[in-house]
C-alpha cells in the first residue's frame, strides 16, 4: 500500500518553513500544494515552490517502502499538524488519481480527511543546473544577512534587491547591500568562487530554523534544459533553496565609497546600548527622514533632537563611554540608519564634514550613510566655514542621494591623493571652487552600461512570462483531457437505451 508516515515532531517545522515559499492564496491551485515524494533510498522529501522558487526539506529517519510521490495542499497538511500532538504522525495515503487521504490518530485508529489532488506530473519541474557547492562560513552568511538589512525594497530596481557576492577583487571578496541612501560591505574573507553572484532577499533565508541547520552550501550554474536561464542554490544539512539568479551588472558600488584617511573627526563607541536607548527614545520630528543630530564637540558624542519640526532650539543628550578625536563637527543623519549600523556592532564613527558621507566601520564591516541636509544649525554644534566657491547644486537636496558632492569626489583607495585640499579632493586634479565634469565619452559610457542593465532586467522579465506561459500551456493541456473524458462519458450514457 503506497502510504507515507510524516512524523509531527518533524513536520510541523517543515510546514513552518514551506510556507515561505508557498502562497496562502495562489494564482494557479498546484502552486498551493506541496509535493510528498519518498525515493528509491527511502528517504522522505517535501517541497513546495512559486515557480520562482523552490525550496525542499528532506526528514530525518528513511522510510520503507516504494518509491512514488503525492501532491497534498498545504493548507490541509496544516490543520491535521494543528490538531495533533508532537509525539504523533500523520499518513498520506493516495486514493484515487484525484483524492489523497490525510490520516489523523483517532484513539487507537485513524481519520480520514480527503481532499482533492492533482498528477505529480503537472508540478513544476525543479531546476537541474551544473556548478560547484561552495561552503559559506558563519561570518559570510552574517554579513549576507545584514547586506539584505540594507538593501533597496523598491521593486524597479531588482538589481539592488539582493546581497551581492563581489570577488571580482581576488584578493578581497566582499558582500555589499545598498538602497541609494546607505551602502553596507564587508569584506573580511575569500571564497573559492569565480563569478560574483546577487543573492535575492527572501524570508526564508532569514528563517531562524534555516540558519540552525548547519553550514551553508552555494551553488549556481546554468540550467541543464534552457541554457538562458541560470539558478542559485543554497543548501543547509536539510534544506534545499533553490531560486533564479539576478540578472544583470550591480552599481559600481566602490565609487560611491569616500576616502576616509581624510577624515577630521572620529568617535569610538565601547557600549552601543545607550544610544540605541536615547535614539529609540528621543522624539522623531521628521517623519520623512527621521532626522537626529550627531555633535563630536571637545571629546564628547552628543546626540541632538527636538519635539516639533518648528522648534528652533535643539535639545541635547550625551553619549556616556563614546570618545571623539579630532576637529569639533555637527552632521544630522538618518535615525534609522544610525541605529541600523550600531545594531551591527559598527562602533567607530568617521566624519569628513557636515555634506560629506559619514561612515561607521568595525573589523572589516562597514557602512556608508548619506546624511540628512543641516537646515538650521544647533547653537551647540560648531558650525564648519563655507567652503568658497561651493554653489547649493553641489550639495544633496535632502541626503538621500547615493552619489557623493561633486565638491568631494569619491575615490577609492588606490587613488588617493597623499595631499588633499581642506575640501577633501586633489589640488593637482582641480581647482577648489570648479566642480568636476565627466567627460562626454565617459558620460556615454556610463549611460550604455544604464540601458545594458534595463535591458537585461527585461529579457529577465520576457523569461519569467514565458514560464508563466508554460504552466498555462500545461494546464490547459490537462482541461483538455478532462473534457475530453467527459465527453466520452456522455457519449457513452447517450448510447444506454432503457
Amino acid at each position: 500500500m503506497e502510504i507515507i508516515t510524516l512524523p509531527l515532531a518533524e513536520l510541523k517545522p517543515a510546514l513552518t518553513g514551506l510556507s515561505k515559499v508557498v502562497a496562502k492564496r495562489p494564482t494557479l491551485p498546484i502552486l498551493g500544494m506541496v509535493k510528498i515524494e519518498r525515493t528509491a533510498d527511502g528517504w522522505i522529501a517535501l517541497t513546495g515552490t512559486d515557480i520562482e522558487t523552490f525550496l525542499t526539506v528532506r526528514l530525518e529517519q528513511p522510510a520503507e517502502g516504494p518509491p512514488f510521490g503525492v501532491l497534498v495542499p498545504l493548507e490541509e497538511l496544516q490543520t491535521a499538524a494543528k490538531n495533533c500532538g508532537k509525539n504523533e504522525a500523520l499518513q498520506i495515503h493516495p486514493l484515487t488519481a484525484d483524492t489523497v487521504a490525510v490520516k489523523t490518530p483517532v484513539g487507537a485508529g485513524w481519520a480520514d480527511t480527503r481532499c482533492a489532488t492533482l498528477p505529480v506530473a503537472e508540478f513544476p519541474v525543479i531546476p537541474k543546473f551544473g556548478g560547484e557547492l561552495v561552503a559559506v562560513p558563519d561570518a559570510v552568511r552574517t554579513s549576507i544577512h545584514e547586506a539584505m538589512q540594507c538593501a533597496s525594497e523598491d521593486s524597479t530596481r531588482i538589481i539592488l534587491n539582493g546581497a551581492y557576492l563581489d570577488v571580482s577583487d581576488k584578493k578581497c571578496h566582499c558582500v555589499v547591500g545598498t538602497d541609494g541612501r546607505h551602502l553596507y560591505a564587508s569584506n573580511s574573507f575569500n571564497l573559492p568562487m569565480k563569478e560574483s553572484v546577487i543573492i535575492p532577499t527572501h524570508r526564508f533565508l532569514d528563517w531562524k530554523d534555516f540558519n540552525a541547520d548547519g553550514e551553508w552550501r552555494l551553488k549556481a550554474g546554468v540550467n541543464v534544459e534552457n541554457k538562458e536561464l541560470e539558478h542559485l542554490q543554497l543548501t543547509s544539512r536539510r534544506w534545499r533553496f533553490i531560486t533564479r539568479k539576478m540578472e544583470g551588472n550591480y552599481p559600481n558600488w566602490r565609487q560611491v565609497i569616500p576616502d576616509m584617511t581624510g577624515a577630521k573627526s572620529t568617535a569610538e563607541i565601547e557600549n552601543a546600548e545607550p544610544i540605541l536607548q536615547a535614539i529609540q527614545r528621543m522624539p522623531d520630528h521628521d517623519p520623512v527622514y527621521h532626522t537626529i543630530g550627531l555633535t563630536l564637540q571637545n571629546g564628547a558624542l552628543v546626540l541632538l533632537g527636538k519635539a516639533n519640526a518648528s522648534d528652533t532650539e535643539w535639545f541635547s543628550v550625551p553619549i556616556p563611554n563614546a570618545k571623539a578625536a579630532g576637529k569639533d563637527v555637527r552632521v544630522n543623519v538618518n535615525r534609522q540608519l544610525l541605529a541600523k549600523a550600531l545594531a551591527f556592532g559598527l562602533t567607530r564613527l568617521e566624519i569628513i564634514d557636515e555634506m560629506s558621507p559619514l561612515r561607521l566601520v568595525h573589523a572589516g564591516r562597514q557602512m556608508i550613510v548619506m546624511p540628512v541636509r543641516v537646515e538650521a544649525p544647533a547653537p551647540t554644534a560648531a558650525t564648519p566655514p563655507e567652503k568658497p566657491g561651493a554653489d547649493d547644486d553641489a550639495k544633496p537636496a535632502n541626503g538621500n542621494s547615493q552619489e557623493p558632492s561633486t565638491a568631494k569626489p569619491a575615490t577609492s583607495p588606490e587613488k588617493y591623493s597623499p595631499t588633499p585640499e581642506a575640501n577633501g579632493s586633489s589640488s593637482e586634479s582641480k581647482e577648489p571652487a570648479n566642480p568636476v565634469v565627466k567627460p562626454a565619452i565617459e558620460a556615454a559610457l556610463t549611460q550604455i552600461e544604464t540601458v545594458r542593465g534595463d535591458f537585461r532586467n527585461a529579457l529577465a522579465g520576457l523569461n519569467k512570462l514565458a514560464e508563466h506561459l508554460k504552466q498555462v500551456q500545461r494546464e490547459n493541456k490537462s482541461a483538455e483531457k478532462e473534457i475530453s473524458s467527459v465527453r466520452q462519458t456522455l457519449r457513452q450514457l447517450q448510447a444506454v437505451r432503457i
